[in-house]
């Protein structure tokens, strides 16, 4: 503290000298921080008879405080401040010790009389008081808590000398000597053991003859050390006192101990906590949380939905604290701290009943509240409190206003909404302890059941993770399979508990109902609209579809209903599923809303703003499709989504949207929809019709790639050259951009190759200019393909890296199609260059992102990676594993890559002639010129050096290039020269691009070559 006032003046760093100096500093020192005018103080500094000159000598004590006490006090135009907060004064952190139940750490600050400095002036007499009022309600709470922490021990001494009470010794020593801590005036000694706290209370009730909370718990001292007459006495004693002195009789505290002193049995702290019948899964960090919560906040309240396990986690909390957890981790010693809680835990069921102090009362046996809970520092575990949240509100502000010490765990399904509650939400269970609660309760019901991962995980997401769902399905396993269950989860409302379940948790649907028969009309109908968004919406979206105000979704929110995340609201499906009504007006608005959305953002998914806009698009996806299944235009809905999946590389939601639009529409688009429509056929294998053709909508300049997902139109290469032609001068820079790119990609893939960089790097740079991430990662990454065609595989590598950052951005990079791509040619790119390390480490991403995609083909084309590294690191053996691995699962993959694994295949095969052979029968019509090259370079590895060098040379024409710079070739190319010599190695080379089927020749030599490994 740098100021105390609670006792002669104290500064910290400074001696103060001067009466009047003092009495300035304690004056400001009741005002921390705040302006004290000039006119004040020298009214309350010279009350009687003020100087001549007032405001000089108030300047002047002033400028001696400063002297003696620098930086305390700072100048105002009307007056001065104490400038320190009020923490930093000890009066003010006594108040805020005492308010928060810190009894023995409040009593520690006093040193003597409060505003002993000035206690000759008037301005000190009221707060001097007050402090002094304060400090004996204070002493009392801490004498109590004691005396509880005793009986609760059952030892004459205190467990904790934390706990233990100062009494001052020495010079000085007033009546009431338990009073003030160490200070200047004396030693402190420990007061321990009940005849310790029995010698202060007969000091302390000689100080204060009719002050009554002492004599009480003289009483109760006297009473647990087994002397009943001596508390008898006691209680004659003040009796009289009172009824001579003012006429009345002792109150509710002083019976209280006076009937406990005539039954010689006074309550002992203890609890009535029920014994838990199953084991406690999946809430061990939220028991720590509140824990903590109740070392700080007197009131805890766990909120959530029906359901969610408030009642359980809350008697575990409380079973912990009863046994020895600390309130409060890492705190120091409090009062109600320790091993156990003194006062003891007791559960209050409010479910049943209909008055919440009818409740308490009847489980602490007594009519008056106040005076049996004051001292003992209890945890009231407050249950159910939501269908009589009004009172449980007004009677816990109540108790904990007057009851120093006590701390109230409520559980809710809405927050108490009073000053100092710390709320805790109780959520759903992740995964991973939801199916260690459904494996535990399985096994209880049906010992030996196997139930593997797969089921389990649909289990507890089907029931949104709430543990009474969980343990309610787990209960018709004793009587059901698997599958079974599995099927039947749509119908979880109807789910069953056992004979003893309370009928508000015999069934969700009776969970539901308690907080359905809490709504009021509005905020049903506000919940029963709610059930058209699918995954949550924003406020806009709600405003707009139900039109539901502010105030009924906070309502919704605080009753658990709803929950508010980021800036959604959300609703669990089983919620969702209960209040579900036929509501076809919200539903076309839902489509209207939602479609309009996805028009909005189309536009912008071609700017620098892409990111924030597919963030939107991700956030929305649930409810996009929603709308596009019911909206009544379907191709309108349709049409602005293509190009974000495009984007993504969400294959599969391209070909199946598409299929579920054209199944709505029939085989004759409406007028004005004939762009849509050419687009679904065209995901679905139906090609391309002249409304696709001619657009320059963007999905329409990558249709080629969506004209059956493996093969391109056949006049894709006369279609999208065209394209370049028409489009070079377009007015918008990223419609130029993406023809020159559409065009670069399909001239490699499907043309001549050759000039593939003349397209790319201009579009490149005309989607740097636009800001368009997407655009930068797909010119790179074709890019990145030119350069390996050229055999060239650190540029490929180091243009293949540079788009990591935008691939990451646009989905992950987990995607089937799109930047998901990314890790596995960066793990193949970095194989063929020679960094085996980064290759292994990069396919090993890639591999996991695979199994968690699902998506069989991208695990092919991972294994097949894999394969090729294994080999050029020397394990043959491990290759040819993955290898046949990934052949055998027949994925969905495309032809080349079928035809590369084949050719991988035969470099670890001992009969390698199969695979070559399957290769070449794969390429047989292909259009992809550097995947045919890619094939014939393998074949001519396994060839004599005239066929071989004949392939070599058709791999040159197709790809387009000169020499290569593939180290492979390269090799290659020098055994061919070493063995026909440099004139009929040309020749060869010359004689391949002539060859007319340069696969049937392949074919051709392999039959007639001795092929061995």
């Amino acid at each position: 503290m740098r100021v105390g006032i609670l006792g002669p003046l104290r500064v910290a760093g400074g001696e103060i000298g001067g009466a009047r100096v003092r009495a300035l500093l304690v004056r400001l020192a009741l005002d921390p921080g705040r302006v004290v005018t000039a006119d004040r103080l020298i009214d309350d500094l010279w009350p009687d008879d003020a100087p001549a000159h007032p405001t000089a000598a108030l300047q002047s004590l002033v400028s001696r405080a400063r002297r003696e006490a620098p930086g305390l006090i700072s100048s105002h135009l009307a007056g001065y401040l104490l400038d320190v907060p009020p923490g930093e004064v000890d009066a003010w952190a006594f108040e805020r010790l005492a308010r928060d139940g810190e009894a023995a750490r409040a009593l520690a600050l006093w040193r003597g009389p409060a505003l002993a400095d000035a206690a000759e002036l008037p301005f000190a007499a009221g707060p001097a008081a007050r402090l002094e009022e304060l400090r004996l309600t204070t002493l009392a709470t801490r004498i109590a808590i004691d005396l509880t922490t005793l009986q609760s021990t059952g030892r004459n001494g205190f467990p904790d000398a934390g706990l233990a009470a100062l009494r001052v010794t020495g010079r000085n020593r007033s009546p009431d000597a338990g009073l003030y801590a160490v200070g200047d005036q004396g030693a402190a000694e420990p007061v321990t053991g009940l005849d310790g706290l029995v010698a202060e209370l007969e000091g302390l009730v000689m100080a204060h003859p009719l002050r009554e909370p002492f004599h009480a718990l003289l009483m109760r001292a006297l009473t647990a050390g087994g002397r009943r007459a001596g508390a008898l006495t006691v209680f004659e004693r003040i009796r009289t006192a009172l009824a001579t002195e003012l006429g009345v009789d002792p109150g509710p505290e002083l019976r209280e101990a006076h009937l406990a002193a005539l039954r010689d049995d006074e309550p002992a702290a203890g609890g009535n906590l029920p014994a838990r019948l199953t084991s406690f899964v999946g809430r061990s960090e939220d028991v720590a949380q509140v824990t903590r919560q109740l070392g700080t906040a007197r009131l805890v309240t766990l909120v959530g939905p029906g359901g969610a396990g408030k009642t359980r986690l809350a008697v575990e909390v409380a079973a912990s604290l009863e046994t020895g957890a600390e309130l409060g981790a890492g705190a120091g010693p409090r009062a109600g701290a320790g091993p156990g809680v003194p006062g003891g835990v007791w559960l209050v069921e409010l479910a049943a009943v209909t008055g919440v102090r009818a409740a308490l009362e009847a489980v602490f046996r007594t009519t008056d509240l106040v005076p049996t809970l004051r001292g003992r520092a209890p945890l009231i575990v407050l249950d159910n409190c939501e269908h009589l949240i009004d009172e449980a509100a007004r009677v816990a502000r109540w108790l904990l206003s007057e009851v120093a010490g006590l701390r109230i765990l409520a559980t809710s399904r809405e927050p108490l909404d009073i000053p100092g509650e710390r709320l805790h939400q109780v959520l759903p269970l992740p995964e991973q302890p939801a199916r260690e609660l459904l494996r535990d309760r399985a096994a209880a019901a049906r010992p030996g059941l196997r139930l593997d991962d797969a089921d389990a995980a649909r289990i507890c997401r089907e029931l949104d993770g709430i543990p009474l769902a969980i343990e309610l399905a787990a209960a018709r396993l004793r009587t059901m399979p698997v599958p079974v269950l599995v099927e039947q989860l749509g119908d979880r409302l109807a789910f069953r508990g056992g004979r003893t379940s309370e009928p508000r948790h015999r069934t969700l649907r009776a969970v539901i109902d308690w907080s359905w028969n809490l709504l009021s009309e509005r905020e049903r109908e506000l919940l029963r609209g709610l059930t058209v968004f699918s995954g949550g919406a924003t406020y806009e979206a709600v405003a707009k579809i139900c039109g539901g105000d502010l105030d009924l979704l906070s309502s919704l929110v605080d009753k658990s209903l709803i929950a508010f995340t980021g800036d959604r609201y959300t609703m669990l499906e089983t919620i969702r599923r209960y209040a579900a009504a036929d509501l076809p007006g919200l539903r076309r608005a839902h489509a209207r809303y939602y479609t309009e959305l996805a028009e909005t953002a189309e536009p912008h998914l071609r700017t620098g703003a892409q990111l924030t806009w597919l963030a939107v698009l991700d956030a929305e996806q649930s409810n996009l499709d929603a709308a596009l299944r019911h909206t009544d235009d379907p191709l309108r809905a349709v049409l602005p989504r293509f190009w974000p999946w495009i984007m993504r590389g969400r294959r599969r939601e391209i070909t199946e949207r598409s299929a579920e639009v054209l199944a709505r529409v029939g085989d004759t688009p409406p007028p004005g929809r004939e762009l849509a429509y050419g687009l679904c056929l065209a995901a679905t294998g139906g090609g391309l019709n002249e409304a696709v053709r001619a657009s320059d909508h963007p999905a329409a300049l990558n249709a080629w790639a969506l004209a059956t997902v493996m093969e391109p139109p056949e006049d894709v290469v006369e279609l999208t050259e065209r394209g370049v032609t028409e489009l070079r001068g377009h007015p918008d820079p990223w419609t130029r951009s993406t023809a020159l790119l559409v065009g670069g990609i399909v001239r490699f893939e499907y043309g001549t190759v050759a000039g593939a960089e003349d397209l790319l790097e201009p579009a490149l740079a005309g989607f740097r200019a636009t800001g368009d991430r997407w655009g930068q990662w797909a010119a790179l990454y074709w890019l990145s393909l030119v350069a390996e065609n050229r055999g060239d595989f650190a540029a490929a590598v180091a243009l293949g890296e540079e788009p990591e950052r935008a691939a990451a951005e646009l989905s992950g990079l987990e995607t089937p199609l799109g930047p998901m791509t990314f890790l596995l040619r960066l793990g193949q790119l970095k194989a063929r260059a020679g960094d085996h390390v980064g290759a292994a480490e990069t396919l090993a991403r890639a591999w996991t992102a695979a199994v968690r995609s699902e998506d069989q083909g991208f695990m092919a084309r991972v294994m097949h990676a894999r394969g090729e590294l294994a080999r050029r690191t020397g394990d043959r053996d491990e290759a040819a594993r993955l290898l046949e691995a990934a052949l055998a699962m027949e994925a969905e993959v495309s032809t080349q890559c079928r035809a590369f694994m084949h050719v991988e295949l035969a470099r670890v095969s001992r009969a390698p002639a199969g695979p070559l052979r399957r290769a070449l029968e794969l390429m047989a019509g292909c259009s992809d010129r550097t995947a045919r090259a890619t094939v014939l370079e393998g074949v001519a590895e396994h060839l004599e050096p005239r066929p071989a060098a004949r392939l070599l040379g058709a791999a040159r024409a197709l790809r387009g290039i000169g020499e290569s710079a593939d180290p492979y070739v390269r090799r290659l190319t020098r055994r061919c020269e070493q063995a026909l010599g440099p004139d009929r190695l040309q020749a060869a080379l010359r004689e391949g691009p002539a060859l007319p089927e340069p696969e049937k020749y392949a074919l051709s030599a392999l039959a007639s070559a001795a092929v061995e490994r």
